[in-house]
């Protein structure tokens, strides 16, 4: 029995939980900070407890931004330029390519 919490320890280690616009709590799992243009980025599973919501498996990108008062808050702020955003998953992909199938949106 201690395994089994142990294990479901080690998973909460990886969760982190962000609010919506509508101030609701959503469970991301973390899955890998990346380093693009001396800027990071987090990339993040939604914990589907809705599978309708969201496509099985989309990933979340986000930009990290250090609090400029004290610098240990950290705040994650959405991407708008397109190419970033390519270019951050691009290195998500080509790192995690052996552990993921990542699915072509050429439809």
């Amino acid at each position: 029995m201690d395994e089994e919490n142990n294990i479901n320890e080690e998973n909460l280690d990886n969760i982190i939980i962000l609010n919506d616009e509508e101030g609701n709590e959503i469970q991301f799992e973390f899955l890998d900070l990346i380093e693009y243009n001396s800027e990071e980025y987090v990339v993040l599973l939604p914990v589907d407890e809705d599978e309708d919501e969201e496509e099985p498996g989309e990933v979340v990108i986000l930009k990290v931004e250090q609090d400029s008062l004290d610098g240990d808050e950290e705040s994650y702020i959405g991407i708008e330029d397109q190419e970033e955003l390519n270019a951050v998953f691009q290195i998500f992909k080509d790192k995690f390519k052996d552990e993921f199938n990542f699915l072509d949106e050429e439809e």
